[in-house]
This record gives C-alpha cells, sequence and structure tokens, in this order.
C-alpha cells in the first residue's frame, strides 16, 4: 500500500492565489483515478527555501491519496501537467509505503 502525497503552491509566481476550481479539477481527478482525496487545505503549510541565492517563500497544500499500487508513469504525467497548468518548475509528489493496522 502506498501514500501519495501532493504539495500544491496556493499561489502563482506572481503571488495571485489559484482559482478555487483548479483545486476542485485535481481533487476530482484523484477521486475517479482513486476513489478517494484528503486535502490538508484549512492552513497551508509554510515553505523556504534559496533559489539563485535569494530566500523564497510559499504556501503550500498537500493532497493525498492510498493506493494498492503505485503508477509511476501516472503520476509522473499528473506531475507535469500540474507543472504546466500551474507555470510551476517543479510540483513534490512523493510517496510513501505504508502498513494499514
Amino acid at each position: 500500500m502506498h501514500l501519495i502525497q501532493v504539495l500544491l503552491p496556493v499561489r502563482d509566481n506572481a503571488g495571485q492565489a489559484y482559482a478555487e476550481s483548479l483545486f476542485q479539477t485535481i481533487n476530482a481527478t484523484l477521486v475517479g483515478a482513486f476513489g478517494g482525496v484528503t486535502a490538508f487545505s484549512r492552513s497551508p503549510a509554510k515553505g523556504t527555501w534559496v533559489n539563485a541565492e535569494r530566500e523564497k517563500l510559499d504556501d503550500v497544500i498537500v493532497v493525498e491519496v492510498m493506493a494498492k499500487t503505485l503508477d509511476r508513469r501516472w503520476w509522473q504525467a499528473f506531475r507535469e501537467r500540474l507543472e504546466t497548468e500551474m507555470m510551476q518548475t517543479e510540483i513534490v509528489v512523493r510517496t510513501y509505503a505504508i502498513e494499514r493496522l
């Protein structure tokens, strides 16, 4: 069993909030593909990193799904689509092997 998490920026590179419909579409896609999704969106996580010697700040929400198997091609295509739609250099998609208790 795998827990797959997607870290999504709340705002674009110009600081404008993404439309709620974008997040609704992402959720609908994940529910359709995996039967459910959990979105941690009430209190965005705060990200800080240095890029080209400049500190950058970002708020992100985390969406996650559980899947019996890991379809790496599907997730790569999904990540690339998000990067294009959200005009981001990189969207983090990570997975953890989990054991249901």
